[in-house]
Parts: structure tokens; C-alpha cells; sequence
């Protein structure tokens, strides 16, 4: 276990996750007009659809009951009739990019995220995707793969997402507790969890994540071992251990709803992390990246050893895509060479694409220091090193970046050896910190407003 709380103290700072580059707080004020967006696009698809297909990320916003502890852009509703108008406005903005393309392209991944994406039901899940499909090629070797709650989750609708192809799921459990699961308005036992995760595993799918929280209000070292030991009777094939995000000041009353003082603070909050990570450890999981672990069978490890473990808006995935088209309200498009986020109000949403428009909200065009600066930033976080040998990888920052650098060398951090940077795997826990070095869109002074949560 990590002993150094000092380090722990001088490093846990706001700072971002780095599921993008730059960050969405950072794209430029003027943002990207549709014509440089549609750009990119083409000339991200005639590059890759033919090598190695394009990805979609589905964002299905509705849930039932509001989780106190999440974050995501959603729609509490138990009107399930929002369903069919929903399905209709994705599989339009879906025909909308197709156009674009000007040849049928190839659907190399498929991510179903929220929300709560087994709010909708199998009937209307089966008729988004053969809708999809309508205009598009299914390759070999695909990842198609959903989130789930175990509560709204029924064996219909994985049976139907099965035989679509999706061969990957992952349950949001948070944590067993019963007073964490009260105060994060999550309430599910391990029975209903052990009925869903055995239904999956009958029915056949390979890949089967757990996602699991630390520094949630109430939880303390026994409760995370109970949440823990429960998970590993079932041994999910990937499990991600995610830090509590606290940030209502962006997502205001959801995430009030308990009080500040039930969250377990800084050193201790690592302790749990460190914890879990030791149990995973001995059960036989390996860590992926940050916050992931995956048993040796699992493609995400695989990715790893090969080299080819990739992050995105999607957090990490076992394969690269050069573009990842985002259908829904507010999901985010990465075309490589810009990012665009769609409206964030599902009516809006609707409305713009049932007038024929790509219903963009805001977005970036990245300039040639971005994209080195992104390809340092994934090196890192995928890789925990990073060098600038080649040309193509140089910037002309490097001297500051390295003197921002210089006290977590001091502190046996980081290793440097000549152009090439190595995070220690004993320092894994601070590898955001890392990245924020290279990142030359980051505020210096972040004091009138906070916008990301601590590091660590």
C-alpha cells in the first residue's frame, strides 16, 4: 500500500482525466463552424473506414431514478413513450454523417452509454441497431458493447443485444453498502447483481465489467472490503474502480444530496483505492491504464501487452478507431482532427435533427500542437511513458514541460531518459498529474473557477 501521504497531499489537485485533448473546458472560444467539422470528418473517414471502420458512441440519456452520485448529462423519466421519438432522431443524425461519408461505412465498435441504456426496451434496442446497420457494414472483428443497470435490466434485453452482436457489458454497481447505497440513491442488492451478472454469463458474453466507486459519502475500509469481496464471487472479467468525481458546482442538486462531510477526505480516500487495488491484485487482475483492472483472458489486457490500448470519450477501449462519430443529445464526436459535443437538452436535440441539422452545441479544431500534445497525453496514459525522438513528436515547450516535470523527478516520480519519459509504475496513481504538464491549454490560475475534480 502507498505510505507517502505527503506525496499524496502535494499532488491531489484539481485537474482533468484526460478522456480528450485539449479538455472540453479548453476548446476554443470560437469554436469549430459546421463546414471545418464536416471537413474533418470526410478526411478522417476516406483515411481509416477502408483499414480499420469508425466507432459510435450512443448516448441514451433517460433513467428512472436520479443517483445522487453521477455526473453524466441524463433525463429522470418513467415515461417510457420518450423512447420511440428518441430512437428516431439517432437513426436520423445517423443517416445525417452517412451522407457525408460518401461510401458505406464500416462499424468497427458500437459503445451504448447514459443514462441508463437498458431504460429503452429490447424491442426498441433491436430496432436502433438493425436501424444503424441499415447504412452500414459489420466487420469480422468488431466490439459492440453497453452499459447496464442491474436493476432495469432484463434477460430479453440482453438475449437481444447478443444475438445484435454485443459481446461486452458492463453493470454499474458503486458499492454494496447499505448506507452508501442510501445516500447515493443506487439501491440494489448483491442477489438481484449475482441473477443478472449469471444471466449474462449464460447467455454468452465474453467480457463482463463491473464498475465499483471509492470516496463515496459513508464508505469507509470494511464497507469496501464487504463491496469487494462480493464482486470477487462473481469475478467479472474487467473491473473499474472508479475515484467519486465530486463536482456540483457543474452539475448542481444531483450531487448535493448528501452531506460533504459523509465523503471520505484525501489520504484516506487513496487508502480505499489502495485497498481495493491490493485485493484485486490478489485475486489475479491486472492494472489497465487508471482506474481499470481485467484478468488476463480479457482483450483490455491483451491491448495492453500488444501496445494497443487506446482512450477516448469512451474511456479505455482494447482497439483504436481514428473517428468516433457520437449520435444523441450531448454526446461528443472525435473526428481526430476536432471534437464537437451535440446539444445537451434532449427536446432541442430532437428538434434540430428532425430539421435535417447536425445538432452541434459547441467544438474545437485541433491545430498541429494539439495533436502532439494529444499523442503525448495518450502515450501517457495508456503506456505511462511517452518520448520525442521522431520529429513529428517535438515541441517547442519541451524545456518548460521538463522544468513543470522536474519536482516529481525530484521525488522519484517520473524517470527521464534523454527523449523519453517513464512514469513509475509505483506513481501510477499520479499520472494525471503528468499529463497536465504537457497540457498547454491548462489555466495556470484556476481560482475564480473550479472545474475538475482532484487527481487523486
Amino acid at each position: 500500500m502507498f505510505k507517502n501521504v505527503q506525496l499524496i497531499q502535494k499532488y491531489n489537485i484539481p485537474g482533468p482525466r484526460y478522456t480528450s485533448y485539449p479538455t472540453v473546458p479548453f476548446w476554443d472560444k470560437e469554436g469549430i463552424t459546421k463546414d471545418e467539422w464536416i471537413q474533418t470528418v470526410k478526411r478522417s473517414f476516406d483515411e481509416s473506414n477502408t483499414k480499420e471502420g469508425i466507432s459510435l458512441y450512443i448516448h441514451l440519456p433517460y433513467c428512472e431514478n436520479l443517483c445522487t452520485f453521477c455526473a453524466c448529462h441524463k433525463h429522470i423519466t418513467v415515461q417510457h413513450s420518450v423512447e420511440d421519438s428518441y430512437i428516431d432522431a439517432l437513426l436520423a443524425e445517423w443517416r445525417l454523417y452517412v451522407e457525408l461519408f460518401g461510401e458505406t461505412p464500416t462499424l468497427r465498435e458500437i459503445h451504448l452509454g447514459g443514462g441508463t441504456p437498458t431504460f429503452f426496451s429490447a424491442h426498441n434496442l433491436k430496432r436502433l441497431i438493425d436501424g444503424l446497420f441499415s447504412y452500414a457494414k459489420h466487420p469480422e472483428v468488431y466490439d459492440f458493447s453497453f452499459e447496464a443497470h442491474p436493476n432495469f435490466t432484463s434477460e430479453e434485453q440482453l438475449q437481444v443485444l447478443f444475438d445484435l452482436g454485443f459481446r461486452r457489458t458492463s453493470f454499474g454497481i458503486q458499492d454494496y453498502d447499505p448506507t452508501v447505497q442510501k445516500a447515493i440513491n443506487r439501491i440494489q442488492s448483491f442477489e438481484d447483481v449475482e441473477q443478472i451478472h449469471a444471466m449474462a454469463k449464460k447467455i454468452g458474453y465474453e467480457s463482463i465489467s463491473h464498475d465499483i466507486i471509492f470516496g463515496l459519502p459513508h464508505q469507509n475500509k470494511e464497507n469496501i472490503k464487504t463491496t469487494i469481496a462480493n464482486t470477487l464471487k462473481l469475478m467479472p472479467d474487467r473491473i473499474a474502480y472508479y475515484s467519486y468525481a465530486h463536482v456540483p458546482w457543474i452539475r448542481g442538486v444531483g450531487q448535493r444530496g448528501f452531506d460533504e462531510n459523509d465523503l471520505p477526505k484525501d489520504e484516506y480516500k487513496r487508502e480505499l483505492y489502495e485497498l481495493g487495488k491490493q485485493l484485486f491484485f490478489e485475486a489475479g487482475y491486472v492494472e489497465i491504464g487508471m482506474d481499470h483492472f481485467a484478468l488476463p483472458h480479457d482483450k483490455m489486457y491483451k491491448a495492453m501487452q500488444d501496445n494497443q490500448l487506446h482512450r477516448n470519450f469512451m474511456g479505455y477501449t482494447a482497439g483504436k478507431t481514428q473517428l468516433m462519430i457520437g449520435l444523441g443529445m450531448s454526446a461528443i464526436s472525435d473526428s481526430w482532427y476536432g471534437f464537437v459535443q451535440n446539444e445537451k437538452q434532449v427536446a432541442e436535440y430532437e428538434k434540430r435533427v428532425s430539421r435535417g441539422e447536425l445538432p452541434l452545441f459547441r467544438g474545437h479544431l485541433l491545430s498541429k500542437e494539439d495533436l502532439i500534445v494529444r499523442k503525448h497525453i495518450l502515450n501517457i496514459m495508456c503506456n505511462l511513458e511517452t518520448s520525442w525522438d521522431e520529429e513529428a513528436m517535438k515541441l517547442a515547450q519541451m524545456d518548460s514541460i521538463l522544468a513543470k516535470l522536474q519536482e516529481m523527478i525530484d521525488d522519484n516520480l517520473v524517470e527521464v531518459y534523454g527523449n523519453r519519459l517513464v512514469v513509475k509504475e509505483s506513481a501510477r496513481m499520479f499520472v494525471r498529474n503528468v499529463c497536465m504538464a504537457f497540457d498547454l491549454r491548462l489555466v495556470a490560475n484556476q481560482a475564480e473557477k473550479r472545474i475538475f475534480s482532484m487527481t487523486i
